[in-house]
């Protein structure tokens, strides 16, 4: 017996010390830093900006945002069918006159030669007095193109020529595309939205186009903020075309008579199918089997309801998608919008119309499928019925609104810049809502049955049909250093716990 107590006793002594220096070693790696600082001197801390001697003046916008005979601002659009046309436009100072805008066209090659069979065009152009400068508009457009081609283009006056472009004009058939929709950009576009849209394009490298649901700058009458719009989308608005609704910054005069920026027609080619007074606000285009419909928000909201309604009716496509400003369904506190639903809502359910993108809130908020009954108030819309439409309020660019929670929401967020990547596939529509950084925010699957009716697929169900992965939570893992200390604690607290007991009993035996 005395054997035996000896021998317990030994073995506790021995795990009691054990458990000692793994306290030792512990507590060591805790405060190695401190007693134990590096011998290199830490490098200067640069002074807070607010301190810093500043010697170099702003360059003046006026000089900054000067047109020069130099082709700028080259910018992709349509204005008639995507599969046989495409327009191009851009500026320069007054010098490259009506008559001296050219460009050059060739279907794309594998060298330099392609530049031989070029075909040049001359372009239209028009004068304009912008609050900085006098500079010339010019817009060409392609035509009698053939479907599902690439081709190069360049911009110039002969002697000073823009760098070749390429495009790829759209299939003739239903084939699969992806686009990149953004809410409001707005403000601070060259500092804070350039890494939003450049960003987009890592997860969406090959868009068909660029969708903007209106406010791409703050105030549409100053030369400077379309300047910094331009800036921020670069060589990229030259290669993927651009589709755009206006918003209430595209605006001015709401007090007297609503003005549309002076720029929007000038340096955008949209297509004039729309009512009279809204052309390229009002338009609509067809892509690869969806027909794309852009509404005006801002002004005229009723004298759009039967062309609207005749777009609708008339539609041969699989998927239908509407682009405007103002929210149906707002995630903003006080910034509802009863008429616009009342007016556009009925034909939104009665054609099937797929998916809604919008911006104005300035936050982010996604519906289920809805169907609208003028009956009920705001919010208390049948939701997740298998038909309606999925409506969308996004923001991409830095300036924030509170959110404002409410039962339709399926998906929310508020102060985060986002981007949708949105592709289709036969009968199926996938959405990924991406923050700034890329991360997968937000996503869903409309699949559409023979009979045109949706089911919405949310995140888990696609997780566990392994169309996507599973998105951990941002405290899902530990960094390595926590982990191994977690574990290391946990060690520590066992080894004093069977060392207690293990004295308790040799204490009892005794």
């Amino acid at each position: 017996m005395a054997s035996s107590t000896t021998s317990k006793h030994s073995l506790a002594g021995r795990w009691l010390l054990g458990t000692i220096c793994l306290a030792i070693v512990m507590i060591a790696v805790l405060i190695q830093p401190k007693i134990n600082p590096p011998t290199e001197p830490p490098a200067e801390t640069p002074p807070p900006v607010a301190e810093r001697k500043v010697t170099i003046a702003r360059v003046p916008d006026k000089v900054r945002y000067r047109p020069s005979a130099i082709p700028s601002r080259i910018i992709l659009t349509w204005s008639g069918d995507p599969c046989t046309t495409q327009a191009v436009t851009w500026r320069t100072d007054s010098t490259v006159g009506q008559g001296s805008a050219l460009a050059q066209l060739a279907i794309a090659g594998k060298n330099r030669d392609f530049a031989k069979t070029a075909e040049t065009r001359v372009a239209t152009t028009t004068k304009f007095e912008t609050d900085l400068n006098l500079v010339h508009q010019h817009t060409a457009e392609f035509t009698k193109l053939k479907p599902k081609t690439k081709y190069a283009y360049r911009v110039g006056d002969g002697n000073n020529w823009s760098e070749w472009f390429h495009f790829e004009t759209a299939s003739d058939k239903p084939d699969p595309f992806t686009f990149v929709y953004y809410g409001d950009a707005q403000n601070n576009l060259r500092e804070f939205w350039s890494r939003v849209l450049r960003e987009s394009l890592r997860d969406a490298p090959k868009p068909a186009f660029l969708l903007h649901a209106g406010d791409l700058i703050n105030d549409g009458t100053r030369d400077a903020e379309w300047g910094e719009w331009f800036d921020a989308g670069g060589w990229i608005n030259g290669s993927v075309t651009n589709v755009a609704t206006p918003g209430n910054h595209e605006y001015s005069g709401f007090l007297t008579k609503p003005r549309l920026s002076p720029y929007w027609r000038p340096q955008f080619a949209f297509p004039t199918d729309g009512p009279a007074g809204l052309e390229e606000t009002v338009y609509s285009f067809d892509y690869q089997g969806v027909r794309f419909i852009s509404l005006n928000s801002n002004q005229k909201q009723a004298e759009q309801v039967p062309w609207l309604e005749e777009r609708l009716k008339n539609n041969p496509n699989r998927w239908t998608v509407l682009t405007f400003h103002h929210p149906m369904y707002s995630t903003a506190k006080g910034r509802d919008n009863p008429k616009l639903r009342d007016l556009w809502q009925p034909l939104i359910d009665k054609y099937r119309v797929d998916l809604v993108l919008t911006g104005h809130d300035h936050s982010y908020g996604r519906s289920g499928l809805l169907v609208g009954d003028k009956n009920q108030t705001a919010g208390a819309r049948a939701q997740d019925k298998p038909t309606g439409t999925v409506y969308v309020v996004s923001v991409s660019g830095p300036k924030m609104y509170k959110l404002n929670q409410q039962p339709w929401m399926q998906t929310s967020a508020e102060y985060t810049q986002l981007y949708q990547v949105i592709s289709i596939k036969d009968n199926v529509l996938h959405y990924d809502a991406r923050t700034a950084t890329g991360q997968l925010f937000d996503v869903f699957e409309l699949r559409k049955n023979d009979k045109g009716v949706n089911t919405l697929v949310e995140r888990d169900q696609l997780v566990q049909e392994r169309i996507i992965d599973a998105v951990p939570t941002a405290n899902a893992q530990m960094p390595l250093p926590m982990s191994v200390m977690a574990i290391g604690l946990l060690m520590l607290l066992a080894s004093i716990g069977w060392g207690l007991r293990a004295l308790r009993r040799g204490a009892a035996i005794r």
